[in-house]
């Protein structure tokens, strides 16, 4: 049987520096696959700049972790076009491509690539058309039900295509991003003179509808899930298809305790042994998994998480 690989997604949230630091020298000895560095979000969040994140994952690389920098997602100026240009041109590690200017300066620099999921690759044409510019790894978007993937999965072998794939298993869904900043909308703030409030949420900053029932999360001028989706109990399921990763997103307390469970039923599942893990009590909002069984985002099983072989 395919055996998982664990993953540590980009920090979505914003960090102070010293928080950030701290973080990454903890997961140093996780047992992690690969770690993906960088601001993915926002490029007025810049307590680490370019060369801080090549340093770091120079580092981490040092010490026989696979790293990989993560992109921003929206390119609005050209000074976020010079950072993009200098993460491709590291010379060390992989980028993790999150839009396709991206992923066409990796071509252009003849490097492989990952192709993160706000790439919105949905069928297997577009995938192999990844493939063919580089893309070596893709991160399907975070809405793709479990049937569209198995069929993409499908197609993609038939046309002997050499992708891996790895799946966001955990965490609050980034959904959306926009031009408008949300956090500073909140505090009657421009954009501009945001005064970096983000900090002040290192998880994001609830939105609850007007009945009041938990709906949203803003982080900057990424729109994400309130629910923290957990693909948990479809490992199984995940590891048969042929998904070679799944990806952990951190968080702001806890992931520690969320890597070594996963770990624990990826183990589980190599030795065809059943397990029971619950990581409920380390989620700071309610577990959900809808989009990957076909329903809406928000539905959650209503059980106990479990991990059987």
């Amino acid at each position: 049987m395919n055996t998982l690989q664990l993953t540590l997604g980009p920090v979505l949230f914003f960090w102070s520096r010293d928080d950030i630091l701290r973080f990454y020298s903890e997961a140093a000895d996780w047992p992690l696959e690969t770690i993906y560095l960088g601001e993915a979000v926002c490029s007025r969040r810049q307590q680490l700049r370019g060369q801080d994140w090549i340093s770091l994952g120079q580092e981490l690389a040092a010490n026989g972790r696979r790293v990989v920098l993560s992109s921003l997602a929206l390119i609005e100026s050209e000074s976020d076009l010079r950072r993009l240009r200098k993460l491709v041109e590291n010379g060390d590690m992989q980028v993790e491509a999150n839009d396709l200017g991206a992923a066409r300066l990796a071509q252009q620099q003849g490097q492989p690539f990952v192709a993160g999921h706000h790439l919105n690759i949905y069928n297997a044409d577009t995938l192999a058309l990844m493939h063919s510019l580089g893309a070596r790894r893709w991160i399907p978007p975070v809405e793709m039900d479990r049937d569209t993937l198995a069929a993409v999965l499908q197609q993609a072998a038939s046309n002997n295509l050499q992708i891996e794939t790895e799946l966001f298993a955990w965490g609050r869904l980034p959904l959306a991003l926009s031009a408008r900043c949300f956090t500073a909308r909140h505090y009657n703030l421009s954009k501009d003179d945001c005064q970096f409030r983000c900090l002040e949420h290192p998880d994001g900053l609830r939105l609850n509808t007007r009945e009041q029932q938990a709906f949203l999360t803003i982080n900057g001028i990424q729109t994400m899930s309130d629910g923290c989706q957990s693909l948990l109990p479809h490992l199984a399921d995940i590891s048969a298809m042929g998904v070679k990763a799944v990806r952990i997103s951190p968080q702001w307390q806890h992931t520690a305790q969320i890597v070594a469970g996963y770990q624990h039923a990826i183990q589980a599942l190599a030795e065809q042994q059943t397990t029971r893990i619950d990581l409920t009590p380390y989620a700071d909002s309610r577990l959900v998994d809808g989009y990957w069984r076909g329903c809406a985002g928000i539905d959650s099983t209503g059980e106990a998480h479990h991990a059987h072989s």
